[in-house]
Formats: structure tokens, sequence, C-alpha cells
């Protein structure tokens, strides 16, 4: 095959540019999508324990609030064994658009959602939901398809097994959807903490949702107020 002095310039040029490593979340391009969080899906999920993984999903919806996203929560079949959506989350978003898909299991398939996330105007997407290789993978998808950037936030997603939640992320992963855990999530929507939203307001969020960093800060705050350091503690810093 024959290429002429100009194509060869061009692919050898394209190949040196190196390729994109990751694409940055921004908090005034993103929107926050809470899909089938409910209290019967919810009883499916086994690779969580029940109490990690409620704090997680309302962890994920408390996005919303404090990065100001625009936020879209759906629910499947509400009026069977799937369940309600969770109280707590309702409570949270009192003024979110809420569709209640009476049949479509993928959320895009409904015309309502679909004119929501629209009508979001951004086309950053962090979304979780029941069960992991259904309810969140179709819709990830999907939502790549036409052309959305998708972050799925795999801690406020559950499913049967471990081994279907790993299949799962494989095959959004393979498709474009970038996976996120919470401390992720919150970091990137932040990234300085001297910025707005920062520590002032992302601490307490932490501090309720990601316990781990929480008790950093209040050992922190607490060996401050104390006063309290022994000389061997020095050798250890």
């Amino acid at each position: 095959m024959y290429f002429s002095a100009g194509i060869k310039a061009a692919l050898l040029l394209a190949a040196s540019i190196p390729a994109q490593a990751w694409n940055r979340l921004d908090k005034d391009n993103a929107a926050l999508l809470v899909v089938d969080h409910q209290v019967g899906l919810a009883q499916l999920v086994r690779d969580y324990n029940t109490n990690d993984f409620r704090n997680n999903i309302l962890g994920h919806a408390a996005l919303g609030n404090v990065f100001n996203l625009p936020t879209v929560l759906t629910s499947s079949s509400d009026a069977g064994p799937n369940g309600l959506l969770l109280k707590e989350i309702i409570d949270m978003h009192p003024n979110a658009t809420f569709v209640r898909r009476q049949g479509e299991v993928n959320a895009w398939d409904n015309a309502d959602f679909r004119a929501a996330v629209k009508a979001t105007g951004k086309k950053q997407l962090i979304m979780a939901g029941i069960v992991t290789e259904v309810c969140t993978s179709f819709l990830a998808l999907s939502l790549i398809d036409a052309g959305y950037e998708v972050f799925a936030n795999t801690e406020a997603s559950g499913t049967f097994d471990v081994k279907l939640a790993e299949d799962a992320n494989r095959r959004m992963e393979k498709a474009g959807v970038t996976l996120m855990g919470l401390f992720g999530i919150v970091c990137d929507l932040m990234r300085d903490w001297r910025g707005t939203p920062g520590l002032t307001e992302v601490l307490p969020f932490l501090d309720k949702y990601q316990f781990a960093y929480g008790l950093a800060a209040r050992h922190h705050a607490g060996s401050i107020q104390n006063g309290t350091f022994y000389p061997v503690e020095g050798t250890l810093i």
C-alpha cells in the first residue's frame, strides 16, 4: 500500500500526540443521576453489606446538594416489588425532577427521563443504580452512545454478587464509562480544598459518608484542642 509523504507525516504526528489520560469532572458541567435506589431492589444487593450500601447510596444522592449539581431521580415500577425510592433521597431533593418509570428497564428508554437529562444542559453525568449489570450499565452504555461523558459510582451501584459487579464494570469501562468511588468523585469535583465548595462544605459531607476521612479530621482537631503531645510521637513524623 502506497502512502504519500503528507499522509505519512500526518500519521507520525498523530502517533506522537499523547492520549488524554483522563476526563476530569467539572462541577459546572456535571449532573447527578440517582437510578432505582429503591427499597425492594436494595434487598438484592449482596456485593456490599446492607449498612454500608445504604450509606453509599445516600452519599451519592447528597453529592447533588454539596456541589449544586442538577439532579434527576428515577424509579422503576415502584408500585411492584421493586419498591419505593428511599425516602431519605426524596427528602434531600424535594425540587428535583423525579421520573417514575412504569415499565422501562433501561431508564434511557423512557422519554420523560431522556428529556430530564437533556434539560440539565450538562454533558458529564455522575450516576449509580441498582442493579449494577442492569440499571447502571444499561443506562451508562446508552448515555455513552448518546454522546455524554459518564462517571459510574461503583460504591453506590450494587448487585447479586461480586462477580456480576466485576463483569458489569468491565463492560462499562470497555465502552468508555469512567468508574469511580465516592471519595474520588468528591475530590475531582472539588479539586482544591481552598475553593468553594471546599473544606468548609466538603469535610462535614465526608465525616458523614466517608467516615475514615472524618476520623482523621476529628483526630487532628482533638489533638490540637487537647494539647497533648508525647515526645516519642515526634520521632514518627
